[in-house]
């Protein structure tokens, strides 16, 4: 976490419950800029990171402990298709982590008086492609493909020092072990947070079979679901205790639904703090929103964690 008296991530999760932010890419539009193209929010790395800043100035201030830095869809290929080369992409990708730990600074600064972590998105295959294929999986690509997209970036994100890597939104339990292979020897611990449909990844895979990946894995310091319905996270957290024996990490939607073509929202909120309990009562440790989960509603969590 950010000063040297501050206890790990890990630390924290043996302690209690520890709050995530919520969506980057809502707070950002939210703040009015546009997100329509391939990039999605690491476009403002290059072109507005202060406004990076700002969003998870946001999310601090409403009372999260870690901020997910906006590197889901920054990889060296999607960079590349923008004429943005391999050294400046790698400047990007570190940037993303070096902004979070400023939003932490100036939190601080602004009397939040507790430890605050990064947490470097790594996001998946699909996410580069920007067609909606993170929520099926299944790319046609072996195991090993995918551990040598990933590695590269996987690399500089770990240089830059965050408290942790967030392996998240993976719809393919032949991803995740990807993922995994990929993570080893970094020097940063993880999390692996699939994307899920019922009791089965995107993909198709039983969850039993996806957590149990990471069981054994000591760099692994929590795994779970994100990017998911609110009523998926229940079942799937104790699924993931169960099996691995970590703590979780939970990290839903707003219960609203994406629509890839129109490139919309469509549907109603279900998410709310009231569900919290539940979660924690199932095995959660981190818990926060994804997609269309603004500060509001992480202020909510976080009065929901500290009244437990």
């Amino acid at each position: 976490m950010t000063s040297d008296t501050s206890p790990t991530l890990a630390d924290a999760l043996a302690a209690g419950t520890v709050v995530l932010d919520g969506g980057m890419s809502n707070q950002l539009e939210s703040a009015g800029h546009d997100l329509s193209d391939e990039l999605w929010s690491a476009r403002l790395l290059a072109e507005r990171p202060e406004a990076v800043t700002e969003a998870h100035l946001a999310y601090f201030r409403a009372g999260a402990d870690v901020a997910i830095t906006a590197s889901y869809q920054a990889t060296f290929e999607g960079f590349a298709r923008r004429g943005i080369g391999h050294e400046e992409a790698a400047r990007l990708l570190a940037l993303s982590v070096d902004l979070a730990r400023e939003a932490a600074r100036q939190a601080g600064d602004g009397g939040v008086d507790r430890p605050l972590g990064v947490a470097a998105s790594v996001g998946p295959y699909g996410a580069m492609l920007a067609d909606g294929s993170e929520y099926r999986g299944r790319y046609g690509l072996s195991v090993d493909e995918l551990e040598r997209f990933h590695r590269p970036r996987m690399e500089v994100l770990a240089a830059a020092a965050p408290d942790v890597l967030a392996l998240e939104t993976v719809p393919d339990a032949d991803e995740g072990a990807a993922l995994l292979k990929a993570v080893r020897g970094l020097g940063v611990p993880a999390w692996l947070s699939y994307t899920v449909d019922g009791l089965h990844t995107r993909a198709g895979q039983p969850l039993e079979e996806a957590f149990a990946l990471a069981a054994d894995r000591d760099e692994v310091i929590a795994v779970g679901v994100n990017c998911c319905a609110p009523e998926d996270v229940e079942p799937a957290v104790e699924i993931a205790a169960r099996v691995t024996g970590k703590p979780v990490v939970v990290y839903p939607n707003s219960g609203e639904s994406w629509d890839a073509g129109a490139r919309a929202w469509t549907g109603r909120t279900r998410f709310g703090a009231e569900q919290v309990k539940a979660w924690q009562d199932a095995g959660a440790r981190l818990v926060g929103g994804c997609c269309r989960v603004g500060p509001e509603a992480i202020a909510s969590i976080r009065q929901a964690v500290d009244a437990a």
